[in-house]
């Protein structure tokens, strides 16, 4: 078994493309286009006068707050271009949290069966890993860029 589905495997429910699928493909959601390049990156979140901004390279992404801002950082990382975001502001604060978690129990459990390798391959299991999750999460999709919305009086006309 290589590392990267030993760590899949570790994780099980936890396994960050898996939590996509499941918390947040589930909710309404509308897809956000990153322009940043398909590789590991380090955004950084940023406090200007305009408000927060997530600066990927040299990229500036304005952020309508700092939840929004820490959600995109974990996909930023991974180089995903197309996200789901929850539409429902209230629940992004807390995906972020999940999601951050698992970004960093990744690479604890890498860095646990990776010890004894040289940094050399070490950083080309990462890079690996990193790829995996980016692809999966790709293959789940981001969905529409706006949801839709059926209201209460429109299903009561159709009937």
């Amino acid at each position: 078994m290589d590392v990267v589905s030993q760590i899949k495997a570790e994780m099980d429910a936890d396994w960050l493309p898996a939590l996509y699928l499941g918390r947040i493909r589930v909710q309404r959601t509308r897809a956000v286009t990153l322009d940043i390049p398909e590789r590991e990156n380090d955004p950084q979140i940023n406090y200007t006068l305009l408000g927060i901004e997530l600066k990927v390279g040299r990229r500036r992404i304005a952020c309508p707050d700092l939840a929004t801002a820490r959600y995109l950082r974990v996909f930023a990382r991974i180089g995903s271009r197309e996200v789901a975001l929850p539409y429902n502001i209230t629940k992004i604060s807390v995906e972020a949290d999940v999601l951050e978690t698992s970004w960093h129990r990744a690479f604890l459990l890498l860095d646990e069966i990776a010890a004894d390798k040289t940094p050399r391959s070490r950083a080309s299991l990462r890079a690996k890993l990193v790829k995996t999750i980016r692809i999966e999460l790709a293959e789940a999709g981001a969905g529409e860029v706006m949801p839709e919305f059926v209201s209460k009086a429109s299903t009561r006309n159709a009937s």
